[in-house]
């Protein structure tokens, strides 16, 4: 393990220079290329690698997974770049080679090593949700701007021709002002683990695996055999994951945050789900939020309800026919002359039916890639996936207080009439894992 302290001390002396470097200068390599890390190289991990490496400007130069039997891949992809356990050790030894770092951990790692990185003065693309709660959001998104690195979002689809016909109808006026937004997926809060508890008789993790590193700042507990919380089923308990809301909210809310300009907070919050324990996060849940209007919504506050585990909302009050289907997973906005169903990675659909203007379809993962060695922030940017995480974890809490309304000071970062509520916006950090505030 390295000394820690030491390169802390090491690398915040040299931060401050680093930040205001442009990226190849900060990276020295010699090729011109962006040099990139990889933390967490399988699942969505290869996803990100394998899609950021296509980039004809970028090149790994490191990889780092807890566990080395999802290396594999990586390593064909580059066979002279190291591969680390701990990425703490990556930075050590490869900062001052590595421009850029792609995040691809489980939520409850987010804010540890985003933080990390950033504060190192590297770019960062972060997995959805970009944190485990509320306060770890709020930190990143301030670290990001202490910082002034380029950072972006891991909902792709955000770039994505479909969201982005989707968003340009609504602002163009297609259906009026929106008046009321419903948005759900069909994905269960507890649908892949296949357990509501933990096993009574775990087993000792594979040798590949350090089950310490992935805990990580989470309360310390036994292995649990193959997909209980690794490689896969991690988003079910709450200790590690956010259910079904933490997964797909960040994609499937995105179109709405974007197409409406919604740029601030929620004001409420309420759910209503089908039983959950300590555990794990419900089967099905429905959450009604409400935040203040904007200028593509008509008078007053704008309702959302998300719902998921595969209940769906009502279309009554909407332009659809009494028999029309909807998708799986998708948002329906109800404006004041029409309204759109946009299903999940789907063509939008109108009614009454309505030609709309095509949007062009780009590369997310390249996006951030260019924003890197231009040194222009993309779309989807901390500042703006920050609050929508935040939103998205509301529900979240709201989800532990079934049927109460809690009311949000966002600029406090309060729950105003449930206090006890405030327990869940940032976590207890395990011994040796704190994270501490991004200080002004």
């Amino acid at each position: 393990m390295p000394n820690r302290r030491h390169f802390l001390q090491t690398a915040s002396a040299t931060t401050a220079s680093l930040i205001a470097a442009p990226a190849f200068v900060r990276g020295q390599n010699l090729n011109s290329k962006l040099q990139l890390g990889g933390i967490g190289c399988e699942g969505k991990g290869w996803s990100d690698i394998s899609e950021m490496a296509s980039h004809d400007q970028s090149q790994f130069v490191g990889f780092c997974d807890v566990d080395l039997s999802r290396t594999e891949r990586v390593r064909k992809l580059n066979p002279d770049a190291p591969v680390f356990q701990d990425y703490r050790e990556l930075l050590e030894k490869l900062g001052d080679k590595i421009d850029a770092v792609t995040v691809s951990t489980p939520d409850h790692m987010h804010a540890y090593i985003g933080l990390d990185v950033m504060r190192h003065g590297k770019h960062v693309y972060c997995q959805k949700p970009l944190t485990h709660n509320v306060w770890e959001a709020r930190q990143m998104a301030l670290q990001a701007k202490k910082s002034n690195i380029i950072t972006r979002l891991g909902n792709q689809i955000h770039s994505h021709e479909h969201y982005r016909t989707a968003v340009q109808a609504i602002q163009s006026g297609a259906i009026g002002k929106v008046k009321r937004v419903h948005s759900w997926c069909a994905a269960t809060g507890h649908g892949k683990s296949f357990h509501i508890s933990r096993p009574k008789s775990p087993v000792a993790p594979p040798k590949s695996l350090d089950w310490n590193l992935w805990v990580g700042v989470a309360p310390t507990r036994s292995y649990g055999d193959w997909k209980i919380y690794h490689p896969w089923g991690w988003r079910d308990w709450q200790d590690f994951g956010n259910g079904a809301l933490g997964d797909f909210g960040c994609h499937i809310l995105d179109p709405v945050f974007t197409a409406l300009k919604i740029d601030k907070a929620p004001l409420d919050f309420k759910a209503d789900h089908s039983g959950m324990n300590d555990e794990v996060w419900p089967a099905q849940t429905t959450v009604d939020y409400t935040f203040p209007g904007t200028q593509y919504t008509s008078a007053g506050n704008l309702q959302i309800t998300w719902y998921d585990g595969g209940r769906l909302p009502s279309i009554k009050g909407s332009h659809l026919p009494s028999n029309e289907g909807l998708p799986r997973s998708g948002s329906l906005f109800i404006g004041e002359n029409g309204s759109i169903v946009l299903p999940h990675v789907g063509a939008l659909r109108t009614y009454p039916d309505a030609k709309i203007e095509q949007a062009d379809n780009q590369n997310h993962y390249h996006g951030w890639i260019d924003g890197c060695i231009t040194g222009k922030q993309p779309s989807d940017g901390f500042a703006y996936g920050g609050p929508l995480t935040e939103a998205v974890l509301l529900g979240n809490i709201a989800v532990r207080y079934r049927g109460k309304k809690l009311s949000w000071d966002d600029a406090a970062m309060k729950i105003t009439n449930h206090p006890e509520a405030n327990t869940w916006l940032r976590r207890d950090y395990r011994d040796g894992w704190d994270i501490k505030p991004v200080s002004s």
